[in-house]
């Protein structure tokens, strides 16, 4: 039986073209792209819910980034439990910073770009390569970022050719900046990039660099009203995923919850957190 003319797909989707779905998406259907979303004139930011703190790290085997939980909106918590932290693809995660619905698309954009490229290619973007197109998304929301609607991600991956982890950050004119050792993003980026300061070292084991990406997160909550700690009544811990040469993994919540007790247990006698090695 034939099929409709109506019915069938237009010729751009059964030609093979670029290996940038944004750039396929731009020609097909650009009003698709969160970029294209017309805004009222003004300042934006206050009517929408933000993401916070985002911290990474790297460690001898790959690289672990967490996120906190909450999200504000003014001086409104809009939602406890938001997840902020994704799998870009098997070896990366991204987390995000800055106006949660804008940032939540650009990731899912970004899943579909990586995805899109390797069925096109028939191979994985290097993590320069992943780094460089996730530029690119932020750049084309500049529009929105000067009205108040800003994504500011966290990128960090394994990186197969040099078998180490790496961490990249953003500005919101789609800046890409590589990071060593450690960084972090968001409102209480400043504390928690102080916490690690202290507590980080080469070397550190999976476990200790999770450890460390939480007492961050801890650090930037006791300090930042925007950024949630664990919420031990509700049971709400941050997310964490760990990306090494077998792939990335989103850490069970019991895992996470059994170090955030040891944090907290440990802030019981020492509310400061654990005190940096001595140089002397």
């Amino acid at each position: 039986m034939s099929v409709p003319d109506g019915a069938r797909l237009p010729a751009a989707y059964l030609t093979p073209g670029s290996s940038s779905f944004t750039d396929f998406l731009a020609g097909q259907a650009p009003d698709l792209l969160p970029s294209r979303r017309s805004v009222p004139q003004g300042h934006a930011g206050d009517l929408a819910p933000h993401g916070t703190t985002i911290v990474a790290a790297t460690f001898a085997g790959g690289v672990v980034m967490a996120g906190d939980r909450r999200a504000t909106m003014g001086n409104i918590i809009a939602q406890r439990d938001i997840e902020k932290v994704f799998p870009a693809d098997e070896f990366s995660a991204v987390g995000i910073a800055g106006t949660a619905g804008l940032a939540v698309e650009l990731v899912r954009l970004f899943q579909t770009e990586l995805e899109h490229y390797e069925k096109i290619e028939g191979t994985t973007l290097s993590m320069d390569g992943k780094a460089n197109r996730l530029a690119a998304l932020i750049r084309s929301n500049l529009g929105m970022a000067m009205q108040g609607l800003a994504v500011v991600p966290l990128f960090a991956g394994f990186d197969l050719t040099t078998d180490q982890g790496r961490i990249f950050s953003y500005d919101v004119t789609g800046g890409r900046y590589e990071e060593t050792a450690f960084h972090a993003v968001g409102s209480g980026s400043l504390f928690a990039r102080g916490s690690l300061k202290k507590l980080y070292r080469d070397g550190l084991s999976e476990e200790d660099c999770v450890t460390a990406t939480i007492q961050a997160l801890y650090d930037a909550a006791d300090d930042d009203s925007a950024t949630g700690g664990p919420d031990l009544a509700r049971r709400i811990f941050p997310v964490v995923q760990v990306i090494t040469a077998d792939g990335g993994r989103r850490m069970q919540d019991d895992e996470v919850a059994a170090i955030a007790d040891r944090v907290i247990a440990g802030r019981m006698n020492r509310p400061d957190g654990p005190a940096a090695a001595s140089l002397t």
